[in-house]
């Protein structure tokens, strides 16, 4: 697919203590936000000579990637994603594949996500142009169809009529995406050629990732400091409560009704696909529960493991802790977002574990 076109794609003191600075602060490098001269020609590849781009806009959001609209002199639109270092506020650097949970961005996860979803049967954007030679920008970037539908998140706040209705659509992709079933655990452009995950089982995963957490939170806010070993002693004693399982779902793994856009119809498009993994499915309704809140009830499934759902519930509120304190040592240009989604879920956790009266 690279360099070709593709025809119709989140005990301490009574007194709030401040957030701790970073153990290791560091430099920002400096950014800078492509302009309509340098996406010209990645624009000109995906389109062909007889369009002119006019305009572009940086969609405001994106921590991981640039995701820019693109919009051309006969009033079509496309969205260009943009995979560089100026563009991801994570610094992440380079990632490791066999890790279900790493850096879920780029170009080649996109590529395999949008191909699964594909055969799947479960709307994304369509994926109209694709470059890994650094030939248009020097970075990895796409060319996707732009959904101008709008997402679910705000159909939802307007027409609540209308949008539960989409909701009710959405539920029936989501079956069929989680219907789907791969022959071992991580992530689609992994498994898809035949590779294996570096950890044991899904749940060995998710504790090492919530241990992370903690010990990655707790120097950056005395709460968690002051719960940590509430909180480590939880997370190991709710993992010996799992049993074994070998049956893998297809899950998007960080599905909020913001990355759900809707078409012209209000059918359901799912974005932010490079994360697409063969998982535990109760991953996935742990967030669906987190993100969409009273409309939650819509997508519920039947059958899911209590067990694992106790165990990936507390680890997610940590990894929301965690990451978000993470990218606000950087420069992140839009902080209040990430401090409250931090707040919230540090709150939540606390809750888990018998201290709420901590997170005052």
């Amino acid at each position: 697919m690279t360099g070709t076109r593709k025809s119709q794609p989140h005990p301490r003191n009574s007194q709030p203590q401040p957030r701790k600075p970073p153990p290791h602060p560091r430099k920002p490098p400096p950014r800078r936000p492509l302009t309509r001269d340098d996406l010209a020609p990645l624009a000109r590849a995906a389109t062909g000579p007889h369009r002119t781009l006019a305009a572009v806009t940086r969609i405001r959001g994106g921590s991981k990637k640039g995701v820019y609209r693109m919009a051309f002199d006969d009033d079509t639109t496309a969205v260009a994603y943009v995979w560089s270092a100026d563009e991801d506020y994570w610094d992440a650097g380079p990632s490791d594949p066999r890790d279900p949970f790493s850096h879920g961005t780029g170009l080649d996860l996109l590529t395999a996500a949008h191909d699964r979803l594909t055969v799947v049967g479960v709307r994304t954007p369509r994926l109209l142009y694709a470059d890994a030679t650094h030939t248009h920008l020097p970075a990895d970037a796409a060319v996707m169809e732009d959904v101008t539908g709008g997402s679910l998140e705000e159909a939802l706040e307007r027409d609540p009529v209308a949008g539960r209705a989409s909701l009710e659509r959405l539920a029936a992709q989501l079956a069929v995406l989680h219907a789907h079933e791969g022959p071992a655990f991580g992530k689609v452009a992994l498994v898809d050629n035949g590779g294996v995950s570096s950890a044991s089982s899904c749940e060995q995963r998710v504790t090492d990732g919530a241990l992370r957490s903690i010990a990655e939170a707790a120097p950056r806010d005395a709460r968690i400091s002051a719960a940590k070993e509430d909180l480590e002693a939880t997370i190991r004693e709710l993992a010996a409560a799992v049993g074994p399982r070998t049956r893998y779902s297809l899950i998007h793994g960080e599905l909020g009704p913001d990355h759900v856009l809707l078409d012209a119809d209000g059918n359901p498009v799912l974005i932010d696909v490079e994360g697409l993994l063969y998982f535990d499915v109760e991953f996935e309704h742990v967030f669906l529960r987190l993100r969409f809140g009273a409309h939650y009830d819509v997508l519920r499934a039947p059958d899911l493991d209590e067990d694992r759902l106790r165990l990936y519930r507390l680890a997610m509120h940590l990894g929301l802790v965690s990451g978000p304190l993470r990218l606000l040592d950087g420069d992140f240009p839009d902080p209040e977002p990430m401090r409250a989604i931090a707040e919230h879920n540090l709150r939540k956790a606390l809750e888990l574990v018998g201290r709420a009266g901590s997170a005052t």
